[in-house]
């Protein structure tokens, strides 16, 4: 995986073209998808991964394969995108594994760029659907959005959007909800020991909470592996 970066990074720093393989030079995230590609021709996935697909907080996840030692994990986290990002690339980030579990982290910046949680929940839904046409009965683990200082005031939009994924995930046996607010939460509000400087991102603690918690839920699901895994 390091090689891969450096090798994106040292193109792209030269100036070199990088080759999108049909990714349009215009299209969101194109480069950030084309290292995974990358990746994917360099160190091939052997099928029964945990896939982690999401935003930057899975992205800026420095210590993930440590904190998940027993477990082979495919890291596709792109900064600043949406579900409806992840829906775009599907195929790229999702469709073209065979994963064991699917761990997923987008809403939070769907609520910050002025989305409700019923567009959002739409969304979600066409995630599922392509993730069961695709990888059947693979179970998704949904990570609730996160409380954060800097987004405080989106607090009940997020809260709203996470009641609703909780109860999406009660009438689906391949979706599980992952609730790390309350971890996160120090008399009613985030807790700023958790956070970097920009008061979004987190430091290792915050990790720390999220690392117990999804593993937590991995361990007692009812579902935790795809079928074959």
């Amino acid at each position: 995986m390091k090689f891969a970066l450096k090798l994106a990074a040292a193109m792209l720093g030269c100036g070199l073209a990088v080759p999108q393989a049909g990714l349009a030079q215009d299209v969101p995230f194109a480069d950030e998808i084309h290292v995974f590609g990358i990746e994917d021709e360099v160190y091939p996935a052997q099928g029964c991964e945990t896939l982690f697909v999401g935003s930057s907080s899975f992205r800026f996840w420095f210590t993930m394969a440590q904190d998940f030692p027993r477990m082979r994990l495919l890291k596709r986290g792109f900064g600043g995108s949406q579900i409806s990002d992840i829906n775009f690339h599907f195929d790229r980030v999702v469709g073209r594994y065979r994963p064991a579990r699917i761990a997923f982290y987008a809403g939070e910046n769907d609520i910050d760029a002025g989305k409700s949680p019923d567009a959002i929940m739409a969304d979600l839904a066409r995630f599922m659907d392509r993730k069961t046409a695709a990888l059947g009965a693979t179970p998704v683990f949904y990570v609730s959005a996160k409380p954060s200082l800097a987004r405080w005031a989106q607090f009940e939009q997020q809260s709203r959007l996470n009641r609703m994924v909780a109860q999406m995930a009660n009438e689906r046996d391949d979706l599980v909800y992952v609730d790390i607010v309350s971890a996160m939460m120090k008399d009613g509000r985030p807790d700023p020991a958790l956070f970097i400087s920009d008061g979004l991102h987190m430091k290792s603690a915050g990790y720390k909470l999220w690392r117990e918690q999804i593993r937590a839920a991995f361990r007692h699901a009812r579902t935790s592996k795809a079928p074959g895994c």
